[in-house]
């Protein structure tokens, strides 16, 4: 039984599926758009939105008590290129200011030729 197991496993072991999250997401940050399956993508969904709102948190408090500090170093956690952090906080995050949720939308496109897994494109 699978009571109070929210995530998917994506056939790989905790680290490898945490590795792999924050690689996409940071691919994710960097180009504003990827293609990927579509639970894969739907597990990045997530974890992207959490980022974007800890930045916008980040942005709003301002320099106030350090906040924009601290909420820089909770994304710092799982994105480890500060180029793709700077541009969170200072494109991304603006951008979605007055959103209250919802800053991505997978799109599905088809089937991969190979084996016939179905790709979405996240953005």
């Amino acid at each position: 039984m699978r009571h109070r197991n929210a995530h998917r496993k994506l056939g790989r072991v905790t680290e490898h599926r945490t590795a792999l999250l924050r690689n996409q997401a940071e691919a994710l940050l960097a180009h504003e758009r990827i293609e990927t399956t579509v639970p894969k993508a739907k597990e990045l969904r997530p974890f992207v939105e959490r980022l974007i709102t800890i930045a916008k948190r980040g942005i709003a408090g301002g320099d106030a008590n350090g906040k924009s500090l601290h909420a820089r170093r909770l994304v710092l956690r799982d994105i480890q290129d500060r180029d793709v952090v700077g541009k969170l906080f200072d494109t991304i995050a603006p951008r979605f200011e007055t959103r209250p949720g919802g800053y991505t939308r997978i799109l599905r496109i088809g089937y991969r030729r190979g084996d016939s897994a179905e790709v979405a494109q996240i953005e």
